[in-house]
């Protein structure tokens, strides 16, 4: 019914509102715990990043994102000693899910470049370095809206020729997206208004008295009375729409039951003469006896 469709797409454009896929947005807040290089001149060889994200999903499964974070714990070795760095890394990847959109787990990978800005231990200048991203994860959908995530990153600095490696956590909202958007209802056409039928030829009941002759107390069929009967038949044959009821009578003399009994012979002996003589179908004539119901002398 119309309602039905009516509510069916309401539903289903609500869902699509919240539900992941192409089109959909995710912020996302993050911890990772970075590892530097050996080979740079830092007093610790770890620190921490803390920052955020944005994506958006170019299909189901393919996500553009751009996140931004700075460094924290980060000590340099310069020749005064070791020093408090501050630093920040701007990253832009393209990130692979795996699965279906939905509640539940979703691996992905992840490739991209970053930018990476770090204060120089030796003065107050800047290192500056373009960063090749690689990485893997998984995030897990509690709700269609909020997922968790968990991942590792390798960070090649093409500047420098060093690798360095981040892992880390976040948690983020998943919104304004759907898997697929719905197929619009197919509305059948109208069916083209059926003709009128033509109306039934009214039936018309004709009553036909064929005087069957019986020799007294017999119910067997006189040859002289075979040319009525058959006229019947013919009738009947070229009309196959018509049905008839061979009515048996009897004379007031005897039973009751014996009368009865002696028209419904006579009634089906005349019956039995339409059917199996002249072959029309048993289903359109009917035999009853009256007996004395109805007596004829």
């Amino acid at each position: 019914t119309l309602g039905v469709v009516i509510g069916s797409l309401v539903a289903a454009t609500s869902f699509g509102a919240l539900a992941q896929g192409q089109g959909a947005v995710e912020v996302e807040g993050f911890v990772n715990r970075y590892f530097t290089d050996s080979q740079r001149d830092f007093a610790h060889d770890e620190g921490n990043l803390f920052g955020g994200s944005i994506g958006y999903y170019l299909t189901d499964d393919v996500e553009l994102a751009l996140s931004y974070g700075e460094y924290h714990d980060l000590r340099g070795e310069g020749s005064r000693g070791s020093k408090n760095i501050k630093g920040n890394l701007t990253d832009l990847k393209a990130i692979y899910h795996f699965g279906q959109p939905g509640v539940g787990l979703r691996p992905y990978v992840s490739a991209g470049f970053g930018h990476q800005s770090i204060g120089d231990a030796n003065g107050g200048g800047r290192n500056h370095s373009t960063l090749a991203i690689a990485g893997a994860g998984a995030k897990y959908y509690f709700t269609e809206m909020f997922y968790a995530r968990a991942g590792v990153d390798a960070l090649y600095n093409i500047d420098q020729g060093d690798t360095e490696w981040q892992a880390g956590v976040g948690v983020g909202l998943n919104f304004g997206g759907g898997s697929k958007p719905a197929p619009a209802p197919v509305v059948a056409a109208a069916p083209e208004p059926m003709p009128e039928p033509a109306p039934e030829p009214a039936m018309e009941t004709v009553r036909v008295e064929l005087d069957v002759k019986f020799d007294f107390d017999k119910d067997r069929v006189k040859e002289e009375s075979y040319g009525d009967i058959k006229n019947l038949a013919d009738f009947m044959n070229q009309y196959p729409q018509t049905t008839t009821t061979v009515e048996g009578h009897t004379d007031s003399v005897g039973s009751d039951a014996y009368n009865q009994g002696l028209s419904e012979r006579r009634a089906n002996a005349v019956r039995n003469v339409l059917v199996n003589q002249y072959g029309v179908d048993g289903n359109r004539v009917n035999a009853v006896g009256y007996g004395e119901t109805r007596p004829v002398a």
